[in-house]
């Protein structure tokens, strides 16, 4: 088989809709025929590219790659002939977002998605601090993130949809006495020292000092950190504490990560907009590029696959 472009697009499809059938809706095909031209596809590749389960198909660590550079070349196809548009009439989509691991994989996606509008990052930490930015209409987008049972507050002006609702894990030293488990209690850390980023308006740290009043103590220890994702493992590795983290945390050497028994913590991360300022087209293409961004994550982590294969589907928003 020789590769095409309609071979691209259609593992691109199935890539975001996570799902051979509501990609085939989407892509006006038959089921069958879709299953069958993925089936041709990785035979031209010589392995999987999709994993299957009851929940849907997620991208095997080759299909992230492969669908990683079928999207670049989908993009660079589009923009051949394309005429830059002028600065007057370029759009420009001013997005913010908090702490999340997917913002760069929505951006790349999103810039395959619409070429021609022009992208403004603003990181910003407090999900509260997003919605005022919204409200102010400083911004026309963002990733923010609220919890269960303190859902993200705000005027008509301003919508939200949630991209994923994920488990928080907890980061060890790797010869902490508990590494061999395959979950941890959180009441069996009652005596680590704990990091812990400050307050983001939406609910943390407040859900987890209540998530260990559930479990019967208060942290004997407490390091307020917000800072470079690296220099934290750094110091859990070094053995100066433990920390709350997301399932999508790609450990370094000395840190392992582990579930937490009966998951006391979780976290949504919502995409939200300005009515006025964001076409819908536009906030599909800002959603389908987030939850992809985030199912490409959730490919590549160990121990969140293992964690969902039992209890959680990663497609799940």
């Amino acid at each position: 088989m020789e590769l095409e472009l309609r071979h691209l697009r259609v593992l691109c499809a199935i890539a975001d809709a996570g799902s051979v059938g509501r990609a085939a809706a989407e892509l006006g095909y038959t089921q069958p025929a879709v299953s069958t031209q993925l089936r041709r596809i990785e035979r031209h590749f010589g392995e999987p590219l999709f994993e299957r389960g009851p929940a849907g198909v997620r991208p095997t660590r080759y299909g992230v790659e492969v669908v990683a550079q079928a999207r670049d070349v989908l993009a660079r196809a589009a923009a051949i002939g394309r005429r830059p548009a002028a600065e007057s009439t370029r759009r420009t989509l001013r997005v913010a977002a908090t702490n999340s691991p997917m913002l760069a994989g929505m951006v790349t996606g999103l810039r395959a998605r619409l070429p021609d509008v022009s992208l403004a990052v603003n990181s910003v930490y407090a999900s509260s601090r997003i919605v005022e930015l919204l409200e102010a209409g400083t911004v026309d987008a963002a990733i923010a993130a609220d919890y269960p049972g303190r859902e993200l507050e705000h005027s008509d002006a301003v919508a939200h949809r949630g991209i994923v609702t994920e488990p928080t894990f907890v980061a060890l030293p790797s010869r902490h006495p508990l590494r061999h488990r395959a979950q941890i209690a959180l009441a069996d850390l009652a005596e680590e020292a704990w990091f812990v980023t400050p307050d983001d308006g939406a609910g943390w740290p407040g859900v987890f000092y209540t998530a260990c009043s559930a479990a019967g103590f208060a942290p004997v220890a407490v390091h307020e950190f917000l800072g470079d994702q690296l220099q934290l493992q750094g110091m859990i590795a070094d053995g100066l504490g433990v920390s709350a983290v997301q399932p999508t945390l790609r450990p370094i050497p000395h840190v392992v990560i582990k579930p937490l028994t009966g998951t006391p913590l979780w976290c949504r991360y919502v995409l939200a907009w300005r009515r006025e300022a964001v076409p819908a087209g536009t906030v599909d293409a800002l959603f389908q590029s987030a939850a992809s961004a985030y199912r490409e994550l959730a490919a590549q982590s160990p121990h969140l696959k293992s964690w969902a294969a039992r209890t959680w589907s990663v497609t799940g928003a």
